[in-house]
């Protein structure tokens, strides 16, 4: 899956700096054009993971069947990420800019819980203590931007992204959830040397709910609806094409 986007990202970025290379010469402003950059900052993500069901519980706890009730932290954690896009100028004052970004690696670790209550009031309820992460995340947008000048560039983001929860636990077999949802941001660019700019950005991500089956060591089925959001604040350089 990590090779699959990373080559979108390399092809992307070819297409981008091809397109480039030919509207050199009719360029409406300074900030259209391709553009490569990588970023790094801050990140935090809520999880949110409702009441579900459990299945194939053993008798001696009041099965087969039951109700799940979940909590987890929030994954607070470093981040970076890379992009590549390009901006289409509209005019002197905007562009409109589609682009891709990818956060390589994962991130730290949060503490979550399963507790199954078995639907037979005489069995004694489980709790499966878990450790989920954040991975592969990536994004891809359209950026509406307003050019204040040659060397500054406020814009906003919006669009789809996309990323994969792992969860894992002394009970609990290593399962994945890959979500997908939309994201917003707002970000701000000033040239500091003839082709190179420093950035800021602020990202904000909502994704929608996925019903996964998870299964612990002892065989029971655990359903439960996880969805959740995202922020992050990032500081970064590129180079302007």
């Amino acid at each position: 899956m990590k090779t699959v986007k990373i080559s979108a990202l390399v092809l992307a970025m070819a297409g981008v700096f091809a397109t480039s290379a030919n509207a050199q010469s009719a360029k409406t402003n300074a900030w259209e054009g391709a553009y490569g950059q990588v970023s790094v900052g801050y990140g935090s993500f809520t999880p949110n993971i409702g009441g579900g069901s459990a299945s194939n519980i053993p008798l001696l706890r009041g099965g087969p069947t039951g109700s799940v009730s979940s909590s987890a932290d929030n994954v607070n954690t470093g981040t970076d990420n890379i992009g590549v896009g390009y901006n289409f100028g509209i005019n002197s004052d905007f562009v409109l800019g589609i682009s891709a970004a990818y956060y390589p690696g994962a991130s730290s670790s949060a503490p979550g819980a399963f507790t199954t209550y078995p639907v037979n009031g005489g069995g004694a309820s489980s709790i499966a203590a878990v450790q989920y992460n954040v991975k592969n995340l990536y994004s891809v947008t359209l950026n509406p931007g307003y050019v204040i000048d040659k060397d500054r560039l406020v814009y906003a983001k919006v669009g789809y992204t996309g990323t994969t929860i792992g969860l894992n636990g002394p009970t609990l077999a290593y399962s994945t959830v890959n979500l997908g949802g939309y994201t917003l941001g707002l970000g701000y660019k000033q040239m500091v040397a003839q082709s190179i700019y420093l950035l800021g950005e602020f990202n904000y991500a909502s994704y929608s709910t996925k019903n996964p089956v998870l299964t612990n060591t002892s065989g029971v089925n655990l359903t439960a609806p996880i969805s959740g959001t995202g922020i992050d604040f990032l500081v970064g350089v590129g180079y302007r094409f």
